[in-house]
């Protein structure tokens, strides 16, 4: 007899089909009943919280230190000459001593991490050491008058403070090692220049390049809270302010070239220069810095108080200030602003002072944009200026999306969306024939090598070995390994004979 689903015998179909959607169901939803997932999740959006507030710490203290240098400076013209010499020393003294790893931008010690599979390494890297010594020493060379950037710093900060929930814990790991750097160099951009979309776009273009960028959670909430608490302090605001200047079809298709064609180049040179730089300085000088780093370092601080004495102030800073005015239209930036402003630039990348290029970069760009019209005849026009910007940052990051999406958010200025893309592409494109390695993978891959041999030095007791870099077999087509010319390595054999027959 057919079973109807009487209690002695086997449940019906109706019934096994309830039971198995009951029991998925409960599969499905065990996970946002768990009590530690919860608490996992709530955790890290408290962390990415704390991300965007030392961001935005770190924003309000570089404004301050700024402020005090131009007031001291305005008092007393000649207290630079002391302040900068005495300052690029202290701050190289104390980065040696204490805080090692704190040196540059931040953005290749932040990809160098997110490559490596080697925990010691990561740890010399992104730390809460380096998160407090990242924000004391930039803050001294801003207060010394260093052409240098809060925003690369930003980077390696949130990294370092969203790798702190890495690893496993009591209720489980919360996202993997990689994937927390990089939201946390995501939410460091979104919170320094309050641009929440480029931010994400930083993180799968730049911090993402070369490894497969999965469209999880983990980025967009870190990112997402951060920018929310940039937005809950400093209000909604945009980093230039509003510039409503547009370019015109076709007249504005020279400008959008031009820009492009040259800030590509410039980037690219600049990329190569920066790059050769930190790979060691030529001749004397070279052998005057790693003999004597700390005189090295305030002979840097002493070349760039006469540059900004000589300039009227103009090269001190990020060039932020100078850069507002003038795509505001209250003042004008003179031709020699981009070749003095990268010049200081340089000096302090060279010096080893902790200071980021992404912001300067940004007042370079403007330069080349005034120069640009300029050349073309046209009267001050904010638009070329934001052209020069973009064109200069996607050249010299060769992240041309990441460029074109920061600068319109900082502008708030949708009308120069195409324009952007344009000069963007067009400058990566040109920076690109120059500079075939990106500047910061370049210089990650570079720094990975030597930690890498030297944590190699330090388990063999002291024995020679040659560099080897340690990563991911994702990243293995990275081009700074695959393109690279092997110099010390042996011719190859001939081919052996054929076997007689």
């Amino acid at each position: 007899m057919p079973n109807n689903g009487s209690p002695g015998g086997p449940p019906s179909g109706k019934f096994r089909t309830l039971q198995h959607l009951t029991r998925r169901g409960f599969r499905f939803a065990l996970p946002w009943l768990s009590f530690g997932r919860w608490q996992n999740r709530i955790l890290f959006v408290g962390v990415a919280l704390l991300a965007g507030l030392a961001a935005i710490v770190f924003a309000i203290g570089a404004d301050l230190a700024i402020e005090i240098h131009s007031e001291i400076v305005h008092l007393a013209w000649w207290s630079s000459l002391i302040i900068a010499p005495a300052g690029f020393a202290l701050i190289s003294w104390l980065t040696r001593r204490f805080f090692p790893g704190c040196e540059g931008s931040g953005i290749p010690q932040a990809i160098a991490a997110s490559l490596t599979e080697d925990s010691a390494i990561r740890k010399r890297l992104l730390s809460v050491r380096i998160i407090f010594g990242k924000i004391i020493l930039t803050l001294l060379g801003l207060l010394s008058g260093a052409s240098i950037g809060r925003e690369g710093p930003s980077v390696q900060i949130g990294a370092s403070i969203l790798n702190l929930l890495s690893g496993k814990r009591k209720n489980g790991r919360i996202a993997p090692t990689k994937d927390l750097i990089v939201a946390g160099g995501g939410a460091g951009v979104a919170s320094a220049f309050n641009t929440p979309l480029g931010g994400i776009m930083f993180a799968i273009e730049e911090l993402s390049r070369y490894r497969a960028f999965r469209a999880n959670s983990t980025t967009l909430v870190a990112v997402i809270f951060a920018g929310l608490m940039s937005l809950a302090t400093l209000g909604n605001y945009t980093y230039f302010g509003r510039t409503p200047a547009a370019v015109g079809w076709p007249d504005g298709l020279w400008p959008v070239l031009l820009c492009g064609v040259l800030g590509g180049l410039a980037g690219g040179i600049a990329t190569r220069l920066l790059v050769a730089s930190s790979r060691g300085l030529p001749g004397r000088v070279g052998l005057f810095k790693r003999e004597r780093p700390v005189a090295f370092a305030a002979a840097c601080g002493l070349a760039t108080a006469i540059i900004g004495l000589s300039t009227g102030g103009m090269t001190w800073g990020t060039g932020y200030a100078e850069s507002k005015a003038a795509l505001e239209g209250t003042a004008d930036l003179p031709v020699y602003f981009m070749f003095a402003k990268a010049l200081v630039i340089w000096i302090a990348f060279i010096s080893g002072i902790p200071g980021g290029i992404f912001a300067p970069a940004l007042a370079i760009g403007a330069g080349l944009g005034a120069n640009v019209a300029l050349m073309l005849g046209i009267d001050h026009n904010p638009a070329i200026l934001v052209l020069g910007t973009v064109a200069f940052l996607a050249g010299i990051t060769q992240s041309p999306i990441t460029a074109f999406v920061i600068v319109m958010e900082m502008t708030a200025n949708h009308q120069m969306l195409l324009p952007l893309m344009g000069a963007a592409v067009v400058a990566q494109g040109f920076s690109r024939s120059v500079a075939p390695v990106p500047l910061y993978d370049a210089l990650a891959i570079d720094m990975l090598k030597r930690l890498t041999h030297e944590e190699k030095e330090r388990k063999s007791g002291g024995g020679t070995t040659e560099p080897e870099t340690v990563i991911d077999d994702r990243d293995a087509q990275h081009p700074a390994l695959t393109d690279a010319p092997q110099a010390d390595a042996p011719p190859a054999a001939p081919d052996s004979p054929p076997p007689a027959r």
